[in-house]
């Protein structure tokens, strides 16, 4: 049985929220509505039309929620700034109460001995912006660098540790290709611009970040999934290609200098002849102090000429009966292994963190317990993963779990429970689970 020792007495050890996802008070103490404000708005957006207010209810119980991390043994606390909490239409009038409020979260993190992790984009775009274009427009990159040099100054003297955006190919894809996520835009001509205005603020963010605050550690996260080809066919090796370059190269490479990785699919190579991407290529590079991994899945495809231009498609786990959660993702502690081997390959990656790792299941409860055993299970097998990976010698240096209590998990709604603390949504009581009490054992050793 590992322990948490084994990873070394500076290993960090957190747990992960996004604002959009647990404060609530979504159009209160003057805050301005965000794209999922408005997308769950729209009928048949979110399962049973669910909203993300009051969601947890954070923003008035942030000192309850904020010792519970404390409790349960995490070092660290992973949370995010809403853009319309500072200023409401984007830019401009700032709101001051959204100012206070985290400063009060920041100095509570300090004051209970929890060292804040700040996420400055995890996928709340103000509703304003999307207006004027959102990611697609090439206005959103001076907006987001206002909005990052204002958090910068303003809490940087306090917040050492910066994330500059959450997941870039899952907003950029589930909202501006497929539109299953706020704003709902679809198509190659809303993506792409949407890529490429992506990529820049990645660097731009972290340069600000870097030229801002004394002794910051900067870092971006990445969804990613190894990408496993249904059989050895040359189709389906040359659609698991195609889809590795999307999933977990098309945000890495040009932060690492390499540009989109436009060689290995054509698709790819006309974006840059449109776009003329090659010609920001020096732009959207930055010497990330860490990247922030966040693996859920493998993916395994197959070629199907009958989907647009990925012709390609996912087989099932449940399809393959394989194990898989209650969201139906395949649980594959190795693959976890074998994609932090795939990032750690790069030669210009200093250090990584995994910043989301979890799994939704079908909790039950049982005499006033949420029995959660299969989560439990899940984090045992993928630690082992981790370790294996860290005592290999890659320069691994924290872990956060996702997430502290269930919440408003996008266009699942709250049908999807993946807290180590369950949430009444009712009455908003917490509860620590099964699981939360075995991460409390876990990290006292």
């Amino acid at each position: 049985m590992i322990k948490s020792s084994d990873f070394g007495a500076d290993f960090l050890w957190g747990v992960a929220v996004a604002a959009a996802q647990i404060e609530g008070a979504a159009a209160d103490y003057g805050k301005g509505p965000s794209i999922w404000d408005t997308f769950s708005a729209k009928s048949g957006k979110i399962k049973k039309g669910h909203k993300p207010n009051p969601s947890c209810d954070f923003y008035h119980k942030y000192i309850e929620d904020i010792a519970l991390v404390k409790h349960l043994g995490f070092g660290v606390f992973r949370f995010s700034i809403a853009w319309t909490r500072i200023f409401p239409l984007g830019r401009g009038e700032i709101n001051q109460q959204g100012v206070r409020f985290y400063h009060d979260v920041i100095d509570e993190c300090l004051l209970q001995g929890i060292v804040p992790y700040v996420t400055l984009y995890h996928w709340d775009l103000p509703q304003a912006l999307e207006d004027e274009g959102g990611w697609t427009s090439f206005s959103i990159n001076e907006a987001f660098n206002g909005f990052v040099k204002f958090c910068a100054v303003e809490f940087g003297d306090k917040v050492k540790n910066w994330i500059v955006l959450n997941e870039p190919f899952g907003y950029t894809s589930l909202g501006y290709m497929l539109g299953v996520h706020a704003p709902g835009k679809t198509g190659l001509s809303n993506f792409f611009p949407a890529v490429l205005h992506t990529a820049l603020a990645q660097a731009d963010g972290g340069n600000i970040l870097r030229s801002e605050i004394r002794n910051a550690n900067i870092g971006t996260t990445y969804s990613c999934s190894e990408i496993l080809p249904y059989t050895q066919s040359d189709d389906d090796l040359l659609a698991a290609k195609r889809v590795d370059c999307l999933i977990n190269r098309l945000f890495v490479e040009p932060a690492l200098g390499m540009g989109f990785p436009s060689a290995d699919w054509d698709l790819l190579e006309k974006f840059q002849i449109e776009y003329g991407t090659w010609r920001l290529n020096n732009r959207m590079k930055f010497d990330f102090d860490f990247i922030g991994l966040q693996n859920y899945f493998p993916l395994t495809v197959k070629y199907n000429a009958f989907i647009p231009v990925i012709q390609a498609w996912e087989v099932k786990a449940k399809s393959r009966k394989k194990p898989h959660t209650a969201m139906g993702w395949e649980v594959n502690a190795a693959s976890f292994y074998n994609i932090i081997k795939q990032f750690a390959a790069y030669p210009n990656i200093n250090n990584i963190m995994i910043t989301e790792n979890g799994a939704a299941y079908h909790d039950k409860v049982a005499d006033g317990n949420i029995v959660d055993t299969e989560r439990i299970e899940y984090y045992k097998l993928y630690l082992a993963a981790l370790l294996k990976a860290k005592n290999e010698g890659i320069a691994i240096t924290g872990y956060m779990a996702w997430t502290l209590m269930d919440n408003f998990e996008w266009a699942e709604g709250y049908n999807a429970r993946f807290g180590l603390v369950h949430t009444d949504f009712k009455t908003l009581k917490r509860t620590i689970k099964y699981s939360g009490h075995w991460w409390h054992e876990f990290l006292k050793n």
